[in-house]
């Protein structure tokens, strides 16, 4: 049985370009740069499609969930300190009806109160955290699974 291409977009925001040298004992030691080819060696096993996008700013960051809108089948965000606050990224995810994972390397709700909430999560497929980089794994296996059982 021939399994459809998905087309998955990564979507990275503020601080995560500095994977790997920024508080490496909260985030890890591997660059951003490593968790994406890791990542797109295991969507080609899964014959899914990536692209990868990261931005400091949320204006940029919404920008590009708007060009979601008939170019990925759904998508992964990693939407650093927005995932707290940005009304604006939910908002763009609920105008373009673009499936996705939020994805956090650490435990945020075991962390300071300010980043117990999630301001993405309500409107998100599924929601990880705390996994480390395995989590972008998880996410894309979740995500993949969701999609393909909703296709017709």
């Amino acid at each position: 049985m021939k399994v459809d291409t998905l087309r998955v977009a990564v979507i990275n925001g503020p601080n995560l370009n500095l994977l790997g040298v920024r508080e490496p004992a909260i985030y890890g030691n591997e660059s951003l740069d490593q968790i994406e080819t890791r990542l797109a060696g295991i969507a080609a096993e899964m014959n899914v499609t990536l692209s990868f996008f990261q931005s400091n700013g949320e204006g940029e960051l919404v920008t590009e969930v708007q060009r979601l809108r008939g170019a990925a089948d759904g998508a992964i965000i990693n939407a650093g300190a927005y995932a707290h606050s940005s009304i604006a990224l939910r908002d763009a995810f609920d105008a373009v009806s673009v499936p996705f994972v939020e994805v956090h390397l650490s435990n945020v709700h075991a962390r300071e109160p300010e980043r117990h909430r999630l301001v993405l999560a309500g409107h998100a497929v599924g929601v990880i955290c705390g996994l480390g980089s395995y989590g972008y794994e998880a996410a894309l296996r979740g995500l993949a699974s969701h999609l393909r059982a909703a296709k017709p």
